[in-house]
């Protein structure tokens, strides 16, 4: 983060330690935006559908791209596209003079064959919004729509980021927040800080999940390929066997995981797929295996990492076999701002009642919002999409999932109270507290 952002910032951080109510929706901005709402769910809901309709993969959301475009220019928000390939982006000025907020809804499907049977189910057979994104994106179109009448109550502008391959781009091609990041999105006007959130189904309608601090995890990869010597089936001896090698590898990291890493700090490793062989009467001369690491904490994911390659080396160099050890970072952990975070939440609260913020325990999925918000300050939360009364749901990323669409309504009041409320703030500046 640049210096004069960190200033700026850190004058945002004085008002909740000087006002002990901290600003709030007034009553006739929150009449406002109710109505707005009420007069604007239909269509939304529609466009929810239709997304849901017609899902695109990973920096293929090209209808997708040219949907949010046609719906934030009919809007008279000024609209930047191609950004990371489908990316978008759009700029709402307030009335008022003020510095700019982000909020960001993810685009991509998944390659999940639907099951729901729903109405408005995928007509792209073998793609499906299993992860939410089509709510995601409905709540942020939602949020323009709405907030494009309420100009006058806008002091600075706010930023609406739909970002491509939040699940990440395909083999050999960039994409995500981290291609969006490198192309400026953030800038220009520089955004000063960024909201998102992601609907869970843990949770019903209503209730929402929030804590400070990194709240999901990072995901890295791992590659190890152990090379060995092929030999007859009916005489191992005169080979090097690289699947009873990978077999000990394989416990090896588990067993290794639960006396080196402490359990306060909360790690995965998970090996998800195995190749190797030709034959069953063939001694395997090479193995591979390829894993996950989620980790919360950079100590974490730098031990693991070194602890892995320890392990493979240890296991194979006695039995002189060899090994190719390829680790890879990915998104880190997703990090919601303290200080942003102590502002934001009574408005949180005020917006959804206090009985339904949640704690949120961390995560050990992964979210590329964290490329943001390792950048610029953050405030990222769950919402709510189960069914009240209904006791589970499928979980996302199943081909079952269907999230309650009465969600929408309360995330796009939640993002107007948020946004309206953060950048009516700045009144209040006044120290810096870094």
């Amino acid at each position: 983060m640049s210096a004069w952002i960190k200033k700026l910032f850190s004058l945002l951080l004085f008002f909740v330690f000087f006002s002990p109510a901290g600003f709030t929706v007034d009553r006739a901005t929150a009449l406002l935006i109710e109505k707005e709402i009420k007069k604007h769910i239909s269509e939304i809901i529609k466009i929810r559908r239709f997304l849901h309709m017609n899902p695109e993969l990973s920096n293929r959301e090209y209808e997708t791209s040219k949907l949010i475009t046609s719906k934030l220019m009919s809007l008279g928000i000024e609209v930047k596209s191609g950004i990371a390939g489908t990316g978008v982006s759009g700029l709402l000025e307030g009335n008022h003079e003020g510095f700019t907020l982000g909020l960001r809804a993810d685009m991509d499907a998944l390659p999940i064959h639907e099951k729901t049977h729903v109405p408005y189910t995928s007509l792209n057979p073998g793609v499906m919004h299993a992860c939410g994104h089509d709510i995601h994106m409905s709540i942020a179109l939602g949020t323009a729509i709405v907030l494009s009448n309420l100009k006058d109550k806008i002091k600075g502008n706010i930023k609406f980021i739909f970002q491509p391959a939040e699940e990440g781009p395909p083999k050999g091609e960039e994409g995500g927040a981290s291609l969006m990041e490198k192309e400026g999105v953030l800038k220009d006007p520089p955004v000063m800080a960024i909201f998102g959130q992601h609907v869970w189904p843990s949770i019903e309608v209503g209730q929402t999940l929030f804590s400070t601090g990194s709240i999901m995890a990072s995901a890295d990869t791992v590659e190890i390929i152990i090379k060995g010597k092929s030999s007859h089936g009916a005489r191992p001896y005169e080979g090097i066997d690289a699947i009873t090698l990978a077999a000990h590898t394989i416990v090896s990291i588990q067993s290794f995981m639960d006396r080196m890493i402490d359990p306060s700090d909360p790690a995965v490793v998970s090996i998800g797929k195995i190749r190797g062989g030709g034959r069953s009467n063939i001694i395997a001369d090479s193995v591979t295996l390829e894993g996950t690491v989620r980790t919360l904490t950079r100590t974490n994911r730098t031990k693991i990492e070194t602890m892995l390659e320890n392990i493979v080396q240890g296991i194979t160099h006695p039995f002189g076999a060899n090994y190719t050890f390829n680790y890879r970072e990915g998104a880190p952990p997703v990090y919601n701002h303290p200080g942003l975070g102590d502002i934001m939440l009574p408005v949180l609260q005020e917006a959804v009642g206090k009985d339904n913020v949640l704690p949120l325990q961390p995560q050990m999925v992964s979210e590329d919002f964290s490329i943001f918000s390792q950048k610029i300050p953050g405030f990222y939360f769950f919402l709510g999409v189960k069914p009240p009364g209904q006791k589970t749901m499928p979980p996302l990323h199943s081909p079952f999932f269907n999230p309650d669409e009465r969600s929408i309504a309360l995330g796009i009041k939640i993002a107007c109270y948020l946004l309206l409320d953060c950048l009516a703030s700045q009144d209040s500046f006044g120290s810096n507290l870094y």
